[in-house]
C-alpha cells in the first residue's frame, strides 16, 4: 500500500519559509545528494530527497519547543539530548514530518529521526541521509570532505566509518554514535581497533544500547580468539 508523501514543491515553498535562508540553502543540497546517492545505490531516489527536505525541519526550534514536540509524541529522550538543540533536533523533526508535513512512511521517518547520531544497523536510506547531510556541496570545514565524498559513491560503509574517526571528539559523547562506530568496526573486521575504543571511553551504567556495547566487546575478542587460533597461536587464543 502506497503511503501519503507530500508535494515536493510545496513542501520546498513551506520550508522557505520556516527556515532561516542558510538552513533552506543546506537543506535543498541535502535533498539533492541524497537523491543522487540514492539513485547510485539502488534506493528510492524520491524517498531520499523527500528525508532530505524535511531532515532539518526542526532545527530553527528552541530547545525547549523541541522538547515539548517530544513529550507530546511520547519520544524518548536522553538526559544529553535534554540540553542539546544539535542532537534533540532529529527527534523532533521527525515527529514534525508526520504531524506537520503528513510523512507516514516509516523509513523516511526513521531516517530522519537519526541522521544525526545514527544508529547500529542502519537501513540504506538512513545511511545514504546521514552522509548526505555531512558532505552535502555547501559543506567546506569538515576533515577529509574530497574523500569523503568518493567513498559516498564507492563504499557506503567505509564513508561513515571515515567520518566517525574524523570527529572521534563528538563520537566519545554519544552512545548512538559509539554504537555505530563499533558495529561498522567489527563489520569490517577492525577487532583490535574495536576493543582498543571500548577501552578508551568509559560508559555510564545506562548506556550500551540494551546490551550493544556489551555484545560489541564480547563479539571483538571471540574474533580476535578465532584469529589466533587460525594462526596457531594457542596462547594468544586464551
Amino acid at each position: 500500500m502506497k503511503t501519503k508523501t507530500p508535494d515536493r514543491i510545496e513542501l520546498a515553498k513551506a520550508l522557505e519559509k520556516e527556515l532561516n535562508y542558510k538552513r533552506f540553502i543546506h537543506t535543498m543540497g541535502v535533498a539533492a545528494t541524497a537523491s543522487c546517492m540514492a539513485m547510485r545505490w539502488g534506493a528510492d531516489a524520491q524517498k531520499a530527497e523527500l528525508a532530505g527536505l524535511l531532515h532539518d525541519c526542526a532545527k530553527n526550534l528552541d530547545l525547549r519547543k523541541m522538547l515539548k514536540i517530544c513529550e507530546d509524541a511520547r519520544v524518548q529522550v536522553s538526559e544529553i539530548e535534554r540540553t542539546s538543540e544539535a542532537l534533540l533536533h532529529s527527534k523532533a523533526g521527525a515527529v514534525l514530518a508526520q504531524t506537520r508535513y503528513g510523512v507516514e512512511d516509516p523509513e523516511i521517518l526513521g531516517a530522519i529521526r537519526c541522521h544525526t547520531t545514527g544508529r547500529p544497523g542502519m537501513t540504506l536510506l538512513e545511511k545514504i541521509l546521514f552522509i548526505a547531510d555531512y558532505m552535502e556541496p555547501g559543506r567546506d570545514v569538515a576533515e577529509d570532505l574530497p574523500e569523503v565524498r568518493r567513498l559516498a559513491f564507492t563504499d557506503l560503509d567505509a564513508c561513515l566509518l571515515r567520518i566517525l574517526e574524523d570527529n572521534d571528539a563528538l563520537v566519545r559523547t554519544s552512545e548512538e554514535l559509539c554504537q555505530l562506530k563499533n558495529f561498522l568496526m567489527i563489520d569490517s573486521g577492525m577487532f583490535e581497533e574495536t576493543v582498543e575504543f571500548l577501552k578508551s571511553r568509559f560508559f555510564h551504567p545506562y548506556e550500551g544500547g540494551e546490551g550493544i556495547l556489551t555484545k560489541s566487546h564480547i563479539a571483538a575478542y571471540v574474533m580476535l580468539a578465532k584469529k589466533a587460533l587460525a594462526a596457531g597461536d594457542y596462547a594468544e587464543a586464551e
